[in-house]
């Protein structure tokens, strides 16, 4: 069982000190150290992502909020159900009841507080979507009503160049269709219904 600790700040400009002054009371060396200078929106994050490599069933994870792992409610939901199934204890230290150390019979009161974390996180990720959605809806209906709403337009067509190119590089088994359809920047369901109406085009 190891512990390991993970910093981040959202650009190259910003300071990592103060996280990392907390973080270093609960590590025993900086190999034990992650940070990244990101985005949190950015999932692509090189020291995250060397750091998830890492962590096994039994390890300890500290992190300064729960923020640092994400700006995305959905996604701090995602990892915190990831080291839940995986067997990693993650300590937050804005949360200090995380922090409490608890003997092995004991162990329910993390998977609860853990549970709870997830629950508050659900429904505060839920509603945002809900707003989101709903200021979506009037705005559309205010252009609407102004005459100025013309629908979305689909990013690729069927004659798109972009859209052939990858759609043969698929076709010929050289790339997967989840890599085609990130490269296009298309949800699956819009790739292969545009690849259906590409195919049925040319029979």
């Amino acid at each position: 069982m190891k512990v390991f600790a993970y910093a981040r700040v959202s650009t190259k400009g910003q300071n990592l000190d103060r996280q990392l002054i907390e973080l270093r009371k609960y590590i025993e060396s900086d190999e034990q150290l992650f940070t990244d200078k990101c985005s949190g929106k950015n999932d692509d994050r090189e020291g995250f992502k060397v750091l998830l490599k890492c962590l096994r069933k039994g390890d300890t994870l500290y992190i300064k909020s729960l923020d640092r792992l994400s700006r995305s409610k959905r996604d701090i939901k995602k990892y915190l159900e990831y080291f839940r199934e995986e067997g990693i204890t993650l300590k937050v230290l804005d949360i200090p009841t995380t922090l409490m150390k608890l003997d092995e019979k004991n162990g329910w009161i993390t998977e609860l507080i853990n549970n709870l974390l997830l629950e508050v996180l659900s429904s505060i990720a839920e509603q945002e979507r809900i707003t989101i959605l709903e200021r979506q809806r009037e705005g559309i209906e205010i252009a609407k009503r102004e005459g100025k709403y013309k629908g979305r337009k689909p990013k690729f067509d069927i004659n798109s160049p972009l859209f052939k190119e990858v759609y043969q590089l698929h076709k010929d088994g050289k790339i997967k269709g989840v890599e085609a359809y990130k490269r296009l920047g298309m949800s699956k369901d819009s790739y292969y219904r545009l690849r259906r109406e590409y195919e049925k085009k040319r029979v």
